[in-house]
């Protein structure tokens, strides 16, 4: 029975099965492009793998991923831990100086990339020579860098592998040997390259699989980078698990491009960062309600509020497809307001809470649960535990710890941080604060690490605050931070509306506004807040802050005072 297990919770039995199940069914394209079945992607992967064996790729040997979404992503995936290599995806908005040190503390032996990319690792070009793949097959430059391009080397593969009279024996892969190392791109300014196993990623992809009825055939929309973990557990494996179909939509999408997307494929499932939905509420629903005096009477009340919200519900939906059954938000948090529309609009969404270090989900859903409380992340996944130690006696909130299957085994080269994440026991001190209810719902309040004591003792929790500031539709984001002990925020505006609303006045007419507009929040904004966590000044931002590839803003650039000015 141990035996039983230990495959089925490997990536490569998860390939193996769902080619079984699923063979003639499409498995992964480029959205409104004909998409390959899982036989076709499954044979490619054995021909890829088959050649890179044959160049001395073993198991163990760390390759990199450095690309923009697609099906040939996936392939050279499954195609490294097939051989029990291990992968190193690498974030496609990593800045050259980041992906320099990764490439070189992994001593990579081969990496798949693509033009937009490429230009990264010019400098690095004789530590990969000859081991340059470009899936988006770019032939590189003459005398600048020497590359092999995807489909022809793909196209050798399938022709060695139709020869060859004996298949290729492959290392054999455990549960518990390394699938992927990734490196965060968190908050606070420290990224770590987390090892997560075959059984990290496969335990967690299958307990996720669980949170919806998805049925063969369903078709999930890929927006955000396969290289983060959120997308690529949950907008990947998990598909693949169930015999859906993934579009991948190339690069990050505009409205008007996605809208097209959906109309076209109708996805059943899209994973998606609270961005999207904030600007869709601030840019398009909002302005409806605002511009109607109809609207906006009707809406002062709860029912009528809801009967608005509906039907804006139903228009939402027919932006997406009109087929949407799970919408996955994840990888921030997502502002309260926005969430109460989704909630009384009906639509088909849900929230979870993760990290890298958990492969990532450690809760959300289930779809349908009447008793999951709006505001909160949801449910516990199964197979995963968590717990809450060192509560506040008034609030009940203290640090997240989690354990399972899906936790990482630590750091890579770094036994001191594994040490301080990861007690004995294995549960990961996770540097989030929350707390269950009493309905099994659990609720985020914040990075530990972002708490500001305040002299009166209080712990505020700047993401509240900032959440408050960002339901403001003139406000793009907006950051909390102390100073002399008191605190203080900086907004990033909507130019646009400030334009708008300042259109043909003189320029000092347009900073008058903006004044206004951040002293009538901050009056607002306080008298919901104690006296002692209040907002003592705004400042405007004129610029967008520095953001993680979830869009959580790096706190750590802006901790100190003076950076921000």
């Amino acid at each position: 029975m141990a035996e039983t297990a230990e495959v089925r919770m490997t990536l490569n039995a998860i390939m193996d099965s769902s080619c079984s199940k699923f063979s003639d069914l499409p498995a992964v394209g480029m959205a409104m492009e004909k998409a390959l079945t899982y036989k076709e992607f499954h044979d490619r992967v054995f021909a890829l793998a088959s050649r890179m064996h044959r160049e001395g790729i073993k198991k163990g040997d760390h390759i990199a991923i450095l690309a923009e979404n697609s099906q040939n992503w996936g392939m050279a995936y499954f195609a490294i831990i097939r051989l029990g290599a291990v992968a190193v995806p690498v974030l496609p908005d990593f800045p050259e100086v980041d992906v320099h040190y990764v490439l070189n503390e992994m001593k990579v032996k081969a990496i798949f990339i693509t033009q937009r990319q490429i230009e990264k690792i010019y400098e690095l070009k004789n530590v990969l020579a000859g081991k340059i793949i470009t899936l988006d097959d770019y032939s590189g430059i003459e005398g600048v860098v020497k590359v092999q391009q995807f489909s022809e080397y793909l196209r050798g593969a399938l022709t060695t592998m139709q020869d060859q009279r004996q298949p290729v024996e492959f290392a054999e892969v455990a549960e518990d040997d390394l699938a992927s190392i990734l490196y965060t791109s968190g908050t606070s300014g420290y990224s770590k390259a987390v090892m997560l196993t075959h059984k990290n990623l496969a335990s967690n992809a299958c307990a996720a699989s669980s949170l919806a009825a998805i049925k063969p055939g369903d078709v999930f929309l890929s927006i955000l980078p396969m290289s983060h973990t959120y997308e690529f557990t949950c907008g990947f494996i998990l598909p693949l698990i169930k015999g859906c179909r993934i579009a991948y939509a190339g690069q990050t999408p505009t409205p008007a491009i996605l809208q097209k997307l959906c109309q076209h494929e109708k996805p059943f499932a899209i994973f998606a960062v609270p961005l999207v939905f904030e600007k869709i509420y601030k840019k398009r629903i909002l302005p409806q309600i605002e511009k109607s005096w109809m609207l906006s009477l009707v809406c002062r009340t709860g029912i009528g509020r809801r009967l608005v919200y509906r039907r804006i519900g139903a228009k939402l939906l027919e932006f997406f497809g009109g087929n949407l059954k799970l919408m996955g938000i994840g990888g921030a948090a997502l502002n309260p307001e926005v969430e109460n529309f989704l909630h009384q609009a009906g639509f088909p969404y849900l929230v979870g809470y993760g990290l890298t270090e958990a492969a990532p989900l450690l809760s959300g859903g289930p779809a349908g649960d009447a008793s999951i409380a709006c505001g909160s992340a949801g449910k516990i996944i199964p197979g995963v535990q968590v717990r809450i130690i060192d509560p506040d006696p008034a609030t009940g909130i203290g640090e997240i710890l989690a354990s399972g299957p899906n936790i990482t085994r630590g750091y890579y080269n770094d036994p001191e941080t594994t040490r301080e994440s990861l007690t004995a026991e294995g549960w990961l001190h996770t540097g989030d604060l929350g707390f269950m209810d009493e309905r099994g719902n659990l609720h985020i309040r914040g990075r530990s690490k972002n708490v500001i004591v305040m002299a009166s003792g209080e712990n505020v929790y700047p993401e509240g605050i900032e959440h408050k500031m960002n339901a403001c539709h003139w406000v793009v984001e907006s950051l909390i931070i102390e100073n002399g002990g008191k605190l203080e925020a900086w907004v990033y505006p909507d130019y646009e509306f400030i334009d708008e609303q300042t259109a043909n006045q003189p320029r000092s007419r347009r900073h008058e506004y903006l004044a206004e507009l951040m002293e009538t929040m901050r009056t607002s904004i306080n008298e919901q807040l104690s006296k002692t966590s209040r907002i003592s000044k705004v400042y405007e931002r004129r610029e967008p802050f520095i953001k993680t590839a979830t869009h959580k803003i790096k706190r750590y650039l802006y901790d100190d005072h003076a950076k921000v000015l």
